[in-house]
């Protein structure tokens, strides 16, 4: 494991901490068995009458009973040693979080306490032993797991249905209405030009409530599935393309389908060569 995490023997590890309590748990276990098997025996012997059993069976749970609060015990003093508050405030968590990702392929950007693991955000309140994943609470302080749950979320979204044609013709109505607001009052309007894919998903969610069932983040991972298309015009014949910005704020930070990141910043759709020859003059 500490090969795996390249970390100092020293850190913290939740990894040997699960280790220790599986094998006290197991132990546990059987002592709760024995407990309900003593138990049954108790009860049958009451029955019919067997005082004399009945007596021993209960000397018996009462020993168990001991037995499973020293393992108990013991499960709290492991926990207590390894330490919740320190493993979340002197990094040991961040640190292993980041060395999952990197083992599961998990994209991840960022400097604690926020990161972005595309296309999800996630926040660390190592005060409060708290993690937010797209600002939801998540009762997991395990890397490992909680990893683990980002990567199937994120391939559970990369396998939904998804029609680039339908967001095509979302974001060129949006496209076009934009237009429309910037030529209001002007002489020459303008037909075609570059357009902030921020300025977009304004027009897509003018409500908060819009914003918070889908999210930029949601929108940026709709993007990197049009990216990685191959469509390339919309249904009414018009191509178009996406541009930079040397503003990094106004772009949007995708995944190519080569796990790649990108700066997606503007949208331009234009009409292709072929339908400028037929237009009329």
């Amino acid at each position: 494991m500490d090969k795996i995490l390249g970390r100092s023997s020293g850190m913290a590890d939740y990894e040997s901490l699960l280790k220790q309590q599986l094998l006290t748990e197991r132990e546990l276990k059987e002592k709760i068995s024995s407990l309900q098997k003593c138990f049954k025996s108790l009860c049958k012997n009451m029955e019919k009458g067997d005082l004399k059993s009945w007596n021993r069976e209960l000397s018996t749970m009462r020993s168990l009973l001991q037995e499973q609060e020293a393992l108990l015990t013991g499960m709290q003093a492991q926990v207590d040693e390894f330490g919740i508050r320190p493993y979340m405030e002197n990094g040991d968590f961040v640190e292993q979080m980041l060395a999952y990702c990197d083992s599961l392929g998990v994209d991840v950007k960022g400097d604690f306490p926020s990161y972005e693991m595309f296309p999800f955000r996630v926040k660390i309140d190592a005060e409060n032993l708290e993690l937010f994943l797209d600002r939801k609470k998540v009762q997991c302080l395990r890397p490992l797991a909680f990893v683990q749950e980002v990567k199937s979320s994120r391939d559970k979204m990369l396998r939904a249905s998804f029609d680039p044609r339908f967001f095509v013709r979302e974001l060129a109505a949006a496209y076009d209405l934009l237009l429309l607001k910037q030529n209001q009052g002007k002489a020459h309007p303008v037909l075609e030009g570059d357009v902030y894919l921020k300025n977009i998903y304004t027009i897509l969610t003018p409500m908060r409530r819009f914003r918070r069932d889908y999210d930029q983040q949601s929108f940026a991972f709709d993007l990197a599935r049009l990216y990685a298309s191959d469509l390339r015009s919309t249904e009414d014949g018009r191509r178009f393309q996406f541009g930079p910005s040397r503003n990094i704020s106004k772009a949007i930070r995708i995944l190519d389908q080569e796990g790649r990141e990108q700066y997606l910043a503007t949208i331009r759709f234009f009409a292709s060569p072929e339908e400028e020859m037929t237009l009329p003059l």
